[in-house]
């Protein structure tokens, strides 16, 4: 088991650089959609598409140490060969690549709209409390305006989401087309 454990001894840094440059990309997009569409001020934007896509990163490297050494051989030798070399020796590891991109991409998503919901909570219960209701017609109010706003909220996150996995998508395959005229 400490052997499972024990860091490598060579590091995938381009990996890594590209890890950093895709949540660069995807904290400026995010947090511009949020400023836009959910109308933050700048500063708490750019907050909670930090807090989104540093969250679900950690969970998602989480997610991936702990499923990597339970996988197949063969899938493994795909992955080390991404990694390493960027390419695929089966050509059938595409497909699956796909589907395991959507499975990220929903994945994803539900973490990111979890998340910024109990931020959002926390945070307007930290900042003060509200004064208490007393009337049925406003509770009502209420609860319809909560309803709305968790249907732009659902929204809003997943059109971030999408727009930042399209631009990270546009940069692999430029990364790949540069590959490839080498």
């Amino acid at each position: 088991m400490p052997e499972e454990l024990s860091l490598p001894r060579i590091f995938p840094i381009a990996a890594m650089l590209f890890e950093t440059l895709f949540l660069l990309v995807a904290i400026s997009i995010e947090g511009y959609v949020l400023h836009r569409w959910l109308k933050f001020d700048k500063k708490t934007s750019i907050f909670y598409a930090i807090a989104m896509n540093v969250f679900s990163s950690v969970f998602g490297w989480n997610i991936f140490f702990l499923l990597e050494p339970r996988l197949d051989i063969k899938l493994k030798s795909e992955l080390i060969s991404y990694i390493f070399f960027n390419n695929f020796r089966n050509p059938g590891t595409q497909s699956t690549i796909i589907f395991l991109a959507f499975l990220i991409f929903l994945g994803t998503f539900l973490i990111k709209f979890l998340l910024i919901k109990i931020l959002i909570i926390t945070l307007s219960e930290i900042g003060g409390k509200e004064e208490i209701e007393t009337s049925q017609k406003q509770k009502l109010y209420r609860i319809e305006k909560m309803q709305l706003q968790d249907t732009k909220l659902i929204t809003t996150t997943l059109v971030a989401n999408s727009i930042s996995y399209t631009a990270i998508s546009f940069i692999l395959v430029i990364r790949n087309l540069s590959i490839g005229l080498k």
